[in-house]
Order: C-alpha cells, then structure tokens, then sequence
C-alpha cells in the first residue's frame, strides 16, 4: 500500500491510497484540475478511482468535489451527516454519495477502509484506518484531542498521519482574533506541536513504523519546529518521520514494519 499526500492544511487536503489492487482519494480540498493532475503524475487514472473518502465538510476538504466529479463520476463516501452536507452544499453530488456508518468496516475488493470519530468542530467529523496488502494505514487530522476511541482505531497501524496544527506560544502571540484562538485550541479544534509529539510517541511505542505530520498552519507553526518538536519525543523509537506538504507531493509507502 502507499499513501500519496497532494496537500496538507487549512488551503486544501487531498491524498491519494493505492493498495490491494484499489485506489481511493481521501479528501477532494484542491481544484478538480490539480487533483486530477496529481492523481495522474502519481500513475493513477482518476476515472478508474474507486471512490473518494471525505472526512468532513470544511471548504479545505471538499471544495473540488462538485467539479471533479463532474469530470470523473466515481462514488463519494461520507458519514451521513457529513454526506447530508454535501448534498445540501452541492446538489449535483446527490447520485454519487455513499453514506457509511463509522466504525462499521466497508470492503472494496481487497482494502477495507473504517471511518472513525474525530474531536472537531464539525458534525460526524472521522479519521479513517485503510488496510491492505498486509499493511495498515490510519489517518486523522482536524481534531482537538485524542480519545481513547481513537487510539484504538491508531492500533496496529504501520504509517500513521496525524496533525502537527500549530505551536501554541506562536499561536497565543500571533494576530489571529480571540475566537478563533479558543476555537484552535479547544478540544474540538487542532491539536498542537506538543499533543501531536504525544501522540506520535505512543504510535512508535506501539510500533508504527512511519509517522506523517499533516495540517500545518502557516500562520502558527513552521514545518522545522515541528519536525524538531516531535523527533524528540520519536528518541530511540526508530520511527520514520515525514511532513505532508501544504501543496506538493510525498508518497510514504505503507508495509508491514517493527519498530
């Protein structure tokens, strides 16, 4: 399996899965036209996607979505609040939504995808754990904490993308107005450079071989101090790390590994 990443933050997120034979988007926060030309610089055939994973219905994470599947009609997944959103956001999406049920395991030929609850302020926001080929890959950004719920959808996962949001001395110092700081920092908001190096600690204790940090903000972090900030708490593990980028490309592969 291997996880491509297009992009990572509050200006769009999408990435691409391949795996047992499947390929699936995660998210569709990028123009049509960019994720279809990503899709295809990545040697996948956009119309041949075998759906499109959204975890939930923030503008970053959906606003290709009506285009694209204009283009290349491929199924849309969503819990069903979220996949209420999108059919109230964009009513020409209707015949391609697929509600799922999070925690109830959806096979597609030989890689099963799980959507889970994610802490943000967004309803039925979910991460989503994807298996094939023998390997386990567990995403979850845009969530203010960690529960323990969530921890064991993280169990057994081989690469692992999570959210390295912001530094938290930047964020208070920074100019963003008092509202929108509370709302990062509560438990329904981003977790930051700090709560994702625990998180990220857990993982390689656990055993997860690779950890991808995604959802960068410009504004209240850089990519050195983050990286800086959770590859001390990555000390002896000998977990990899990699940063998603905010617009690029990087693509993990996603195996079996020991840590």
């Amino acid at each position: 399996m291997r996880l491509t990443v297009f992009a990572s933050g509050s200006t769009g997120n999408c990435a691409l899965v391949r795996g047992g034979g499947r390929a699936v988007l995660l998210d569709a926060g990028l123009s049509a036209r960019r994720i279809g030309a990503a899709v295809t610089a990545a040697g996948a055939d956009p119309a041949g996607l075998d759906g499109i994973f959204i975890t939930h219905e923030h503008s970053d994470h959906i606003s290709g979505l009506p285009v694209f599947l204009k283009r290349f009609p491929v199924p849309v997944y969503a819990p069903g609040t979220v996949a209420d959103a999108l059919r109230r956001s964009f009513p020409g999406v209707c015949p391609y939504i697929r509600a799922i049920e999070p925690e109830r395991p959806l096979s597609l030929g030989c890689m099963t995808v799980t959507a889970f609850p994610t802490c943000h302020d967004a309803a039925g926001s979910v991460g989503y754990r994807l298996e094939a080929d023998g390997a386990v890959l567990v995403t979850a950004t845009d969530t203010g904490c960690v529960t323990p719920d969530m921890l064991r959808y993280f169990a057994g996962a081989d690469t692992a993308l999570i959210e390295a949001n912001h530094d938290e001395a930047m964020l208070r110092a920074g100019p963003y107005p008092a509202y929108l700081k509370r709302r990062i920092l509560s438990d329904r908001g981003h977790l930051s450079n700090a709560e994702c190096t625990w998180l990220a600690a857990v993982l390689a204790r656990q055993g997860t071989g690779r950890i991808v940090l995604g959802h960068l903000s410009k504004n209240n972090n850089l990519p050195s101090l983050a990286r800086r900030t959770v590859c001390r708490g990555l000390e002896g593990t000998g977990a990899e790390l990699f940063l998603a980028p905010e617009l690029g490309c990087l693509e993990v592969e996603v195996s079996p590994c020991c840590v």
